[in-house]
């Protein structure tokens, strides 16, 4: 048997339960993934509140992780049994996933289990937004939100892409931010004015979503065709700033990025699959700089 977490209702942490489950066996272009480390999103508790619509109970949060392969379908040539992976898809909270062999990339030998399952959400996300944008050595990017999970790997892309940046966060994780090579400002009162001092930006990655980074860089910037956020609002809606859309090949770019040494990747908690209740909540408190993880 094989350990599952999950949910038969909506709710909150408190509905999460450990389950028993049979190992699953590989359909064709399939594969059977032993998780090592599961990633832990906002995304989670966002579906188990109902954000996502209806669901088909009982269900299973997750959607990256990284462990070994254990079997494989008709018609996979890569990965092969024994091959380390990452991968992203849904239900990843178990213990053995059934995965698309499409969905998977390698696991670079220099990344953790923990630094390896947290790249396909965040990581994905980060270059997507980038890529969008078309950030280039010419460009100084505003990010918005660039202390979490999602920015600080995007404040690394965009540094490995060329591009000055110039990152908002509260003032406790300004030195983090220059650890990673951005300019760090305060947002809130005062931003616009800030980041005008500071020569102004090409462009702008909004990973916060309020009502203050969209006023921000509707006010820094001249062309709001550079500008996109991953956090949709009626108030981005209407300034005309774009949604983020997924990019082709986003995490294998992010994965060799990472095996270059060019993206370092901060797990800031770890827990045992059992603990998934802790781990949600945590990452729900959205006061977490780095990664949150579930091990096995």
């Amino acid at each position: 048997m094989s350990t599952v977490i999950t949910y038969g209702t909506f709710g909150g942490p408190e509905v999460l339960e450990v389950s028993d489950e049979e190992v699953p066996e590989p359909g064709s272009r399939e594969v059977v993934v032993a998780n090592r480390a599961i990633g832990v999103n906002p995304a989670d508790w966002k579906a188990l509140a109902g954000g996502f619509g209806p669901q088909r109970f009982p269900a299973t949060l997750g959607f990256e992780a990284a462990g070994v392969v254990t079997a494989v379908g008709d018609g996979v040539d890569a990965p092969q049994v024994g091959d380390e992976v990452i991968w992203h898809g849904t239900g990843a909270q178990r213990e053995h996933s059934l995965v698309r062999a499409t969905h998977v990339v390698a696991k670079p030998a220099n990344l953790s289990w923990a630094q390896a399952a947290v790249l396909p959400v965040a990581g994905a996300t980060a270059f997507s937004a980038l890529v969008q944008v078309d950030v280039g050595p010419d460009d100084t990017v505003l990010i918005h939100g660039a202390s979490g999970g999602v920015g600080s790997m995007a404040v690394q892309i965009a540094l490995a892409l060329g591009a000055k940046v110039i990152g908002t966060a509260s003032e406790a994780n300004h030195d983090y931010l220059r650890s990673l090579g951005a300019d760090p400002l305060v947002y809130g009162e005062g931003l616009a004015a800030a980041v005008r001092e500071h020569g102004g930006v090409t462009c702008s990655v909004d990973l916060a979503g309020t009502a203050d980074s969209v006023a921000t860089t509707v006010e820094v910037l001249d062309d709001l065709e550079r500008a996109v956020t991953i956090a949709g609002s009626p108030e981005s809606e209407a300034a005309g700033i774009r949604a983020k859309t997924d990019q082709k090949g986003a995490l294998a770019e992010v994965v060799a990025l990472a095996e270059a040494g060019r993206l370092d990747v901060e797990i800031s908690a770890r827990f045992p699959l059992a603990e998934v209740a802790e781990a949600e909540a945590l990452v729900k408190e959205g006061h977490t700089r780095g990664k949150v993880v579930l091990t096995i």
